[in-house]
């Protein structure tokens, strides 16, 4: 009696643990009941029909990454390249995903292969390693197309290493160690170019000062001297009319301006001669003159002088 009981309890238990399920969060299970879709167990306790209903596979909903390993890509210029992938890409619809293909990863690896030489294959070198982000758009775009039918969603493809033959490396290197020196170059000359547009531009600048300071200068000077002659020319009008209000005429005023200016000339002329001075026939007018200049100064007569 004890041992039925013991295998009652057991066959309960163990109907009991076949027909609790628990699902994980960001889990689903497929459910078949006589081998036929049944029904999407979501995250918590589902509760099934023990040996009638059966769990056909457990799918995780999480953004899943697959890694492609490196594979050789033929460019369309005929250069054989290293190219490795990852793959994001998430499970939206679990019942499709478990009937419409047999492995999921290995038929999602596989069309990355396929996409990835097609890609490549349409572009040449330069642009391969120059369209990154290119090529990664369009390789989510083929997949994601491909892999709808399987309820997936391709979130982003990432292309990690495109490694060229090691003959391709070298020329490149030479390449960029050629373009480093040709800016090397241009940088330099733009550096001098600049600088002597800087020493021309001081210099302009420099001569338009010193210019500018002699003008100035000059203008001062002409300035100064009209002021002098100004003053000089005043004091002699005043001296002038000083002159005149002594000798009480204009007539006699301009005598004797004219004596006083001839007897200059005189002394002049005899500091320079060394023994004998001819006077001339029109120098009784100034002699004249200065007799007047005695009278008007009222000087009274000296010793007879003569003139040789």
């Amino acid at each position: 009696m004890s041992y039925v009981l013991l295998a009652i309890v057991a066959l309960a238990l163990l109907v009991i643990a076949r027909s609790v399920k628990v699902v994980p969060q960001k889990q689903v299970k497929i459910i078949e009941r006589f081998g036929r879709f049944h029904n999407q167990a979501e995250p918590g306790l589902n509760l099934i029909l023990p040996f009638i209903d059966s769990v056909r596979a457990t799918h995780d909903l999480r953004e899943r990454i697959t890694r492609i390993e490196p594979q050789p890509v033929i460019t369309r210029d005929n250069v054989t390249m290293e190219v490795d992938a990852v793959i994001y890409y998430l499970m939206i619809d679990p019942v499709r995903a478990t009937y419409e293909v047999q492995n999921l990863e290995f038929g999602i690896e596989q069309l990355t292969l396929s996409a990835l030489r097609n890609v490549i294959g349409s572009l040449d070198l330069d642009h391969t390693l120059s369209s990154r982000d290119e090529i990664n758009n369009q390789l989510r775009a083929a997949l994601d197309s491909a892999t709808q039918q399987w309820g997936v969603k391709v979130v982003r493809v990432e292309l990690k290493n495109i490694d060229p033959p090691e003959e391709i490396k070298l020329t490149m290197e030479k390449q960029m160690t050629a373009e480093r020196s040709r800016r090397a170059v241009v940088t330099t000359a733009e550096g001098e170019k600049a600088s002597a547009i800087l020493r021309a531009e001081g210099m302009k600048q420099s001569a338009i000062v010193s210019a500018e300071g002699r003008k100035q200068s000059a203008i001062l000077d002409a300035e100064g001297q009209a002021q002098a002659r100004l003053a000089i020319a005043q004091a002699e009008s005043q001296a002038l009319e000083s002159i005149a209000k002594g000798l009480g005429a204009e007539g006699d005023s301009a005598r004797y301006l004219i004596a006083k200016a001839y007897l200059e000339s005189l002394t002049a002329i005899a500091a320079n001669a060394q023994k004998t001075v001819f006077l001339p026939y029109e120098a009784s007018a100034a002699m004249g003159a200065i007799g007047g200049i005695k009278e008007l100064l009222n000087i009274p007569a000296a010793g007879g002088t003569g003139a040789k």
